[in-house]
């Protein structure tokens, strides 16, 4: 029964560079061992310089990525867009408040506001870990770290860091059963907002 229900099995990564994040993910959703999608969507906006990387129950994510963007439209009404770090004590709250009975997720928040570029990972309890210049959630993560491992370095430039993503994504879809999907999502956020690569940009 739990399998008609989870909808496991992901490769997320993000890294942060001197002026910009970067954030990748696959696009395979698996049901037990089904693919149950090929084109999932794993990277959500939720401001204009806020983005989300969900690894784990896609009913779960949702019902955060739509309580957030609720909550940070209002936020926004009565006070001006919200910090990045802001955003992610929004999320450590609700899921820490829902710790007897969690949210099965793993999150990466992406952002650029005042403080300049910034990523956070979060756990399904609400911990918070943001002290790493580059993250990966999901079955994937271990293969996508090793090149995250040996390939990252500090300044690395736009060019550089879409590559280095996308080449830690394959990495993981070559090894990862529960990683793949017809292509690659990478998007950036810097000073000019979030923004979605093009595949033809990316290859």
């Amino acid at each position: 029964m739990e399998q008609n229900i989870l909808k496991t099995g992901t490769t997320t990564v993000s890294l942060v560079g001197k002026d910009f994040v970067v954030i990748g993910a696959d696009k395979k959703s698996t049901l037990g061992f089904m693919v149950d999608s090929k084109v999932a969507r794993k990277i959500y906006p939720l401001d204009t310089h806020i983005a989300i990387t969900t690894a784990g129950s896609v009913g779960d994510a949702l019902s955060i990525i739509r309580l957030l963007k609720a909550q940070l439209k209002l936020y926004k009404l009565e006070h001006g867009p919200i910090t990045v770090r802001g955003a992610v004590t929004l999320l450590s709250n609700i899921l820490h408040a829902n710790r007897y009975f969690p949210y099965f997720n793993q999150f990466i928040v992406a952002g650029y506001d005042y403080r300049g570029p910034q990523i956070y990972s979060v756990d399904l309890l609400g911990g918070i870990d943001e002290k790493d210049k580059f993250y990966a959630t999901g079955s994937g993560s271990p293969f996508a770290y090793g090149v995250l491992e040996a390939e990252y370095k500090e300044n690395i430039s736009q060019k550089e860091a879409i590559s280095l993503v996308y080449r830690a994504i394959k990495a993981a879809i070559e090894r990862d059963i529960g990683s793949g999907g017809k292509g690659v999502l990478i998007a950036i956020i810097d000073e000019k907002g979030y923004r979605e690569i093009p595949e033809s940009e990316i290859k």
